[in-house]
Parts: structure tokens; C-alpha cells; sequence
């Protein structure tokens, strides 16, 4: 098919490019809640679409002969607290038990094996997650397409889309052009011609920093096994070795106002010394910001209205399942494969007097804080 691809920024100019580079299958909603609330044929839909979903960065990467550092590292989940180390270790033990997915508990007396850093209870290893670079990931992904035949074009913002289910006329800035099938992609950048989506997101600011270039015994020393690291926040805090270079990113404080990242990174640098004080003599060499999206149900969405399709809402796992919707969009709009999906929804939850903007984030994150640190201390 003749595809075009339009943007109103820079081609892979957000998230797509500059998140943590985390593969995981982990989602904000166990499997005990999500069977509670949608039985458990639902539940058990959705975690193994996850799993499917973490496999297929993986294969898409072997296949395309994609160069992109990836690696199988683990990931170390840190426990903010006792209270936050039993919910994680009771929803990994319903994964285990009903889907085979396997975990090591760390006692915190144990910790420094891991992650030396002293501030938390303990945590979990999940020996066989990945990481990738994020970037390069993109770059791969765009130079197949372009070698495929797919057009790009940055710059012209979508302000309309007419129609009907045989031809749509999607209008720009640059003009107009005319299609068979739309998919939108936006996430945290959707607005204008999709207020019908960006009313059931919830788009927020990501922020992160790269140290300077590091002793690699220094590095070893703070992040033992280099793995991916998190916590158990809902605000999360992701620390990681740079897959190219010898520095540590870290990516933490999701859901401010402000889009200078300069002015953010000393209140990142203050966080990142406090959970590694073996670094407080680190300088940060680079620093930088982005919309990613959230929904109010801490669910990813894929999904067909009035003629479009969709795909969005990623809360903090955009490179998998990211990675599954557009496959999965791909083969409805090609009608071959498998398009069916247990994240499907015609209808985004939707907040009243909520229309997409970046200003329901920051309160949100305020209450998640409050509400951790209560369970810090309980």
C-alpha cells in the first residue's frame, strides 16, 4: 500500500526516540485486578498479549536486522517500602502461578548485589527483560519503511479529517490529502483534529538526564549487573547504564509544567544522588523532555472509531506494546494476520471538562506522591 506518514514535529522527534528504552510486560493493573474487574479470560488476554508483545521487539529486531544494542539484562524492581515489596512480590506470585513468568526476591540486606543504594526495602530481579536504545530502534524502524516504500513528511499539523469509510481528505497546514485508511498515533502529542482521543488521555511530561562520561569501574560499582532499573512508585523512577557510551540515565519526576529541561535536571541530579550517594560527585552531561501519555485507567488503548484507527496511552511501556499495536493495525488495514487484541476499546474512559491538556498530569502525579509516601510509612 501507498502509505504517508505525517508529523507535526520532527520525525521520532518524542518519546519514540528519547524514552528509557525499558522491553518489559508489565502493566499499572495486576492480573488480580484486572480479573476482578473484567474476568479472567480478559486478564489472562491481556497478560499474554504482553508477553507477545515483549517478544515481538525482539524477533522484529532479528528480522529487520535492526542494530540497536539489544539486550537481555533484567530488570531490578526497587521497593519503596515494605507495604510496596509485599503488593509487588503478591501480584509477580499470580503471574508465576497462573502463566509460568518467573522472579528472584532480593532482601534488602542482599540489595547491593543489585543496585547499591540504601533508601530501599529490597525488590525483585526479573532475570529475562531487555533493554534497548531507543533511537537507534527508530532509526531502524524508519530506514526499513523508507526502503519499503513509506513517505515522511514533518512539520504539516493535522487540523481536519472529512469523509466517509470509502475516501477521507485529511487537511494540514500544507494541504490536503487523501486516504483510505488513517491511523493515529499521536499519544501525548494529541490534540486539535483528535479531541475525541486526547480526551481520554492523560499527557505528561518525561524528563531525563545522562551523566558525564564515567570510570566503568565506578558504573559496575553502583549498578551491579547492569540491569534496567525501577521502582515502585507510581511516579516511577528509571535508572540504566547508557547502551553506547559509559554514563547512568536516569529518567524520574514525570508530570511537571515546565519544558525546560536544564532547569529540571537540578532537581533530577538532587534525586538521582539521593538514590545513588556513591555518585554525588557526578556532573550531568546531557538533559532533555517530552510529552509520553497516560489514561485514566492505566491502560493502553487500540481501536477503530467513525473510520479511524488508534493507538495510544502507552503509560510507561511504549516501545512493546507500541511495537504489538502497530502490527496489529497493520494486518486489520491489510486484512491478513492476526489484528485481534484484548486492549481494544471503541470508547476511551473520559474525564468531564478534561480535553487533553498537560494540566491534569502534574496534579495527578501530586496525589500518586502523596499517596505513595503514605504507603511508605504505613
Amino acid at each position: 500500500m501507498r502509505t504517508l506518514v505525517l508529523d507535526a514535529g520532527e520525525i521520532g522527534g518524542g518519546a519514540a526516540r528519547m524514552n528509557a528504552g525499558f522491553i518489559g510486560r508489565t502493566l499499572k493493573k495486576s492480573l488480580g485486578w484486572l480479573e476482578a474487574h473484567r474476568g479472567e479470560k480478559h486478564a489472562l488476554g491481556i497478560y499474554n498479549e504482553l508477553s507477545d508483545a515483549f517478544s515481538r521487539v525482539g524477533t522484529v529486531i532479528e528480522d529487520e536486522g535492526i542494530e540497536c544494542h539489544y539486550r537481555t539484562c533484567g530488570r531490578y524492581i526497587a521497593a519503596n517500602s515494605a507495604r510496596h515489596l509485599q503488593e509487588l512480590t503478591a501480584s509477580l506470585d499470580e503471574l508465576k502461578n497462573k502463566l509460568g513468568l518467573g522472579y528472584q526476591l532480593v532482601v534488602r540486606s542482599n540489595q547491593d548485589n543489585e543496585l547499591k543504594a540504601g533508601r530501599y526495602c529490597g525488590g525483585v530481579v526479573i532475570p529475562d527483560l531487555a533493554s534497548i536504545h531507543p533511537g537507534l530502534y527508530h532509526d531502524g524502524l524508519l530506514k526499513r519503511a523508507v526502503e519499503a516504500g513509506v513517505m515522511f513528511q514533518s512539520g504539516p499539523r493535522v487540523f481536519r479529517i472529512t469523509g466517509d469509510a470509502k475516501k477521507k481528505i485529511v487537511e494540514t497546514a500544507a494541504g490536503r490529502v487523501a486516504a483510505r485508511e488513517i491511523l493515529v498515533a499521536t499519544n501525548g502529542y494529541a490534540t486539535g483534529a483528535f479531541h475525541w482521543l486526547a480526551r481520554g488521555l492523560v499527557p505528561f511530561r518525561g524528563y531525563a538526564v545522562a551523566t558525564e562520561i564515567l570510570p566503568t569501574e565506578l558504573i559496575d560499582a553502583v549498578l551491579t549487573k547492569r540491569r534496567t532499573y525501577l521502582d515502585t512508585k507510581v511516579n516511577i523512577d528509571f535508572i540504566r547504564s547508557a547502551p553506547d557510551s559509559e554514563r547512568i540515565i536516569f529518567d524520574g519526576m514525570s508530570g511537571g509544567l515546565s519544558g525546560n529541561a536544564r532547569l529540571k535536571a537540578v532537581a533530577l541530579r538532587e534525586r538521582f544522588v539521593d538514590i545513588l550517594p556513591d555518585l554525588r560527585g557526578v556532573k550531568i552531561g546531557r538533559t532533555w523532555t517530552g510529552f509520553c501519555a497516560g489514561t485514566l485507567e492505566f491502560m493502553s488503548h487500540i481501536g477503530y472509531r467513525r473510520g479511524i484507527h488508534f493507538a495510544s496511552g502507552y503509560n510507561f511501556a511504549g516501545v512493546p506494546i507500541g511495537t504489538m499495536f502497530g502490527q496489529k493495525i497493520a494486518f486489520r488495514i491489510l486484512g491478513a494476520g492476526d489484528g485481534f487484541s484484548f486492549f481494544e476499546r471503541t470508547s476511551i474512559p473520559k474525564l468531564p471538562f478534561h480535553w487533553g491538556s498537560g494540566l491534569l498530569a502534574p496534579v495527578a502525579m501530586r496525589y500518586f506522591d502523596l499517596l505513595d509516601s503514605w504507603k511508605t510509612m504505613s
